[in-house]
């Protein structure tokens, strides 16, 4: 079963930067699609970044377009977010996510979940 460790989260001021990693363990799949979820107090989970298994496709939300970048390293099993120009309104946990299938965007085609980082981000 596969295993998904977030990391990287924190405090940070409005404008600043932080980079989020998701450590994958256990067993993988050559197809798989990795993403970034996110939820806020109140708010249902909304899709963040995804980035395909070859690492060549990548989409964002239309919130973060921009702003945030989405990268893997296949060898290390790592998935990394980097969030640039934090506003108050990417406070939430955000969630790592691997799925079955090579492209995946939709919460519905992910099938493992990490335990989540908070971001907290100040005016």
């Amino acid at each position: 079963q596969v295993q998904l460790l977030e990391s990287g989260g924190g405090l940070v001021q409005a404008g600043g930067s932080l980079r989020l990693s998701c450590a994958a363990s256990g067993r993988t799949f050559r197809n798989y699609a990795m993403g970034w979820f996110r939820q806020a107090p109140g708010e249902e989970r909304e899709f963040v970044a995804a980035i395909s298994w070859s690492g060549g496709g990548t989409a964002y939300a239309d919130s973060v377009k921009g702003r945030f970048t989405i990268s893997r390293d296949n060898a290390k099993n790592t998935v990394y977010l980097q969030l640039n120009s934090l506003k108050p309104e990417d406070t939430a946990v955000y969630y790592c996510a691997s799925s079955h299938l090579a492209k995946a965007t939709s919460n519905d085609e992910f099938d493992y979940w990490g335990q989540g980082t908070q971001v907290t981000v100040s005016s």
